[in-house]
């Protein structure tokens, strides 16, 4: 029994004593507590302090600076900058396109355009044509090859700008299906009855314009030539006119005067001949 009372009243006191240790902890930890608080706020509040100080420092060493910069700017002479000439604006796609005549005189017509819509890749590649040899040493300019005539060169530069369609058939189908030259001997077979009369109409032009620039040249030949003569008879005079040239009466007398001449000669050597006869005779 004595020892059932000893032991309530140790774990009485053991709960006691642990009761004023929690307490004293708990008192312990609150001091601690409020003096790092307060020691906390203290050196937030110092910092800050040296913050604004240092800030203050910074703005003050800034503004000096500042001054002797513009101080030594000021004594710098400033060249003059030349004004910037104005970039002309870049042509726009529509100026660069070739007007409608022009169009309208290589055969991209309205026709032209809705038979190419009508076009696919397999129109070109499925076209029963047979490949010829390439032609290594005939040129290609502008994307066109130059084995083709004048006009179907041209023809053919601005269908590839002017019809989106073939300009795209000849990308996917050159140089992986067929060669340049297969490409536009195709196009010409299937648009042959839409372009034919433009292309025969361009170069019977040609045809009147040579033929009229040879009758020109002539002209101005002749032209030239009556001009040098006319030089001629200026510097030289007219061989042939009357009024320059000796009449015939001028020749008559002219003849006259060597009659003359020549009768007073003949008889000078007459009388010269009977002088000496005498002299011969008296001497005899």
């Amino acid at each position: 029994m004595d020892l059932w009372e000893r032991a309530r009243s140790f774990a009485g006191e053991a709960a006691k004593r642990s009761q004023e240790l929690s307490l004293e902890a708990a008192k312990r930890s609150s001091v601690l507590v409020s003096e790092t608080a307060k020691k906390s706020k203290e050196i937030f509040s110092e910092t800050a302090i040296k913050s604004r100080e240092m800030a203050a420092e910074a703005t003050k060493q800034a503004d000096l600076l500042a001054g002797q910069i513009m101080h030594l700017a000021s004594d710098i002479p400033v060249p003059s900058i030349p004004p910037i000439p104005a970039i002309s604006p870049l042509p726009s796609a529509a100026e660069s396109e070739p007007d409608a005549a022009e169009l309208e005189r290589y055969g991209i017509t309205d026709d032209l355009r809705e038979f190419v819509n009508g076009m696919t890749i397999s129109t070109f590649r499925d076209f029963p044509l047979q490949d010829e040899p390439e032609m290594s040493d005939v040129p290609t300019v502008s994307n066109v090859r130059q084995d083709l005539n004048e006009w179907q060169a041209r023809h053919a530069t601005l269908v590839l700008s002017a019809v989106k369609e073939i300009s795209k058939f000849r990308y996917e189908l050159c140089p992986r299906y067929m060669k340049e030259r297969k490409f536009w001997r195709v196009y010409f077979l299937l648009v042959n009855n839409y372009v034919t009369p433009y292309e025969t109409k361009y170069f019977e032009e040609l045809k009147v314009k040579a033929e009229e620039e040879k009758m020109v040249v002539p002209s101005k030949t002749s032209t030239s030539s009556n001009r040098e003569q006319d030089l001629d008879v200026f510097l030289l005079g007219d061989l042939g006119s009357d009024d320059e040239g000796p009449d015939a009466g001028d020749d008559d007398e002219l003849d006259d005067d060597f009659d003359k001449i020549d009768g007073a000669s003949g008889l000078e050597s007459d009388g010269d001949e009977d002088k000496k006869a005498e002299n011969a005779k008296e001497l005899l």
